[in-house]
């Protein structure tokens, strides 16, 4: 056999498996796939033949633990049809008219394993099978009884294939008692599947390739889903494999006084927070830079996680911005997310989906929403991190907002992310003579000069997009605290 022949890869026929095996399973070898019941591992296989359907390749489901009544009415579920997958079912019954009538199915552990063995092969030698699917090891193991007799038998399938053009999944239901690793020593790979219960919504599920001998992969735990249609998995993603030569341009907000306070405006690869607490102006300002893109002819992207999109359609159009106009031209795409149903890297993936469709502004509405799709708090600002590093090589102006606890006064944060923007805008509410007012102020802009002033922020007033500010508010104190006092006309001299 050529080096190049065994350097090929089968495509596996989920895109972001692919991904991560850099291409797909090297050909001619033997793979573990194993998981809990439900996790996937026969869809995921299913997927696997009928890509080398699709190739014109031999392909053949070998399944011992379920019927084939039952694995057609997965492959129904998805809606696929199962012409050109060789499907060869074993159950007991079959078993034991293939055998000795003398014998039953576990009369004698020896004799049932080599003939039960003999008749899955020979079948493989009869298709000349290009890909072959063993679905489960678990049977195999019942009927060898020991584990010395069970690591023999793997050995001998081993190196049954090892001298024919043949790929191999053999699924695994970890049915094993805990610490057997007898079947992952001896394939070349092994995919783990898992799915864990969350405390609310929908389960998550996770993939990771623990092994690919002589291979290259992306490592770590990988969020995938089952739908009709089969698996769809999302990679991890990784900022540093899509490295881009970084833009400086200025992005306007349309709104003058915005555009003075940040010292002209966003830049381009960058990511700048809006914080501060509930109904402070955030949304609204932030949506204010995807509608001003869309004016100049670039593309949008916003991301709900709270807000519908009906409300904010609604609330936009009374500020006076057309976005309708922009949303049926394809100039802004704006995504409903509901956290309970969406995994990270999920939402990662839709992110950098948008991205490659032409966007030039993402806005995420509000983080705290993602930090609901994300329990695991201590990997919050690393997944972030990867997301905003990713938009930053792309070129892209990222806004993100971020909702504080309270409403006047001290102001908590769910998590710190503050040193992962370029730039952060603080909102504030403040009381004024039986008043509550609206204060915006720039703390950091890493790309360049900023204001340094505090000033009253409106919504809803004659402004450009329904947002107005007002001059800097140098006659008070404390106006971050909430409750701001007169200062003396001392403290106001130059």
């Amino acid at each position: 056999m050529s080096t190049s022949a065994r350097t090929a890869r089968h495509a596996t026929g989920i895109a972001g498996l692919d991904d991560i095996l850099s291409g797909g399973l090297p050909r001619n070898r033997l793979y573990l796939v194993k998981g809990a019941p439900g996790v996937g591992k026969t869809t995921l296989a299913l997927q696997f033949l009928a890509e080398g359907v699709r190739q014109g390749e031999r392909v053949l489901y070998i399944t011992l633990s379920e019927t084939e009544a039952e694995i057609r009415q997965v492959a129904d579920s998805h809606g696929w049809d199962l012409k050109g997958i060789n499907l060869f079912e074993l159950s007991n019954a079959e078993q034991a008219l293939q055998l000795d009538d003398e014998n039953t199915l576990y009369a004698t552990a020896d004799v049932d394993l080599k003939e039960t063995v003999r008749v899955l092969l020979d079948e493989v030698e009869r298709l000349k099978a290009d890909r072959v699917v063993f679905d489960s090891m678990s049977e195999l193991r019942l009927l060898s009884q020991t584990p010395m007799r069970y690591r023999r038998q793997l050995l001998s399938l081993k190196q049954y294939f090892s001298g024919r053009d043949c790929t191999v999944l053999l699924l695994d239901d970890r049915s094993a008692e805990a610490g057997d690793l007898q079947i992952e020593s001896l394939a070349h790979g092994v995919i783990v599947l898992d799915q864990e219960p969350l405390g609310y919504g929908a389960d998550r599920r996770r993939l990771r390739v623990s092994k690919l001998r002589g291979s290259k992969f992306r490592s770590g735990h990988h969020d995938f889903i089952v739908k009709t249609g089969g698996l769809v998995v999302f990679p991890r993603l990784v900022a540093l494999e899509h490295r881009t030569s970084l833009l400086a341009e200025q992005l306007p907000s349309g709104i003058p006084e915005v555009d003075q306070v940040l010292g002209g405006g966003l830049d381009r690869s960058t990511a700048t927070l809006l914080i501060g607490p509930a109904g402070s102006g955030k949304s609204v300002l932030a949506t204010q830079f995807a509608y001003a893109a869309a004016q100049r002819g670039e593309r949008a992207a916003l991301f709900l996680f709270e807000e519908r999109i009906g409300t904010w359609l609604h609330r936009a159009q009374k500020l006076g911005l057309e976005l309708e106009r922009h949303i049926e031209s394809g100039m802004i795409a704006v995504h409903q997310v509901d956290p309970a149903e969406l995994a990270p890297d999920e939402f990662s993936h839709y992110v950098r989906d948008s991205v490659e469709s032409g966007a030039r502004v993402v806005v995420i509405d509000s983080i705290n929403g993602y930090f609901t799709a994300m329990p695991e708090a201590r990997f919050l600002t690393l997944q972030m991190h990867e997301l905003l590093s990713y938009l930053a090589e792309q070129g892209i102006a990222t806004l993100v907002t971020m909702t504080q606890s309270g409403m006047v006064g001290a102001m908590t944060s769910p998590v710190d992310v503050s040193y992962l923007a370029d730039t952060i805008l603080m909102f504030r509410y403040f009381e004024d003579r039986g008043r509550l007012r609206k204060a915006l102020s720039v703390l950091k802009k890493r790309s360049g000069a900023h204001e340094d002033t505090i000033r009253e922020l409106v919504i809803g007033g004659s402004g450009v997009g329904g947002i107005k500010l007002g001059r800097p508010l140098t006659e008070m104190r404390g106006v971050l605290t909430g409750t701001p006092f007169v200062a003396e006309e001392s403290e106001n001299a130059p």
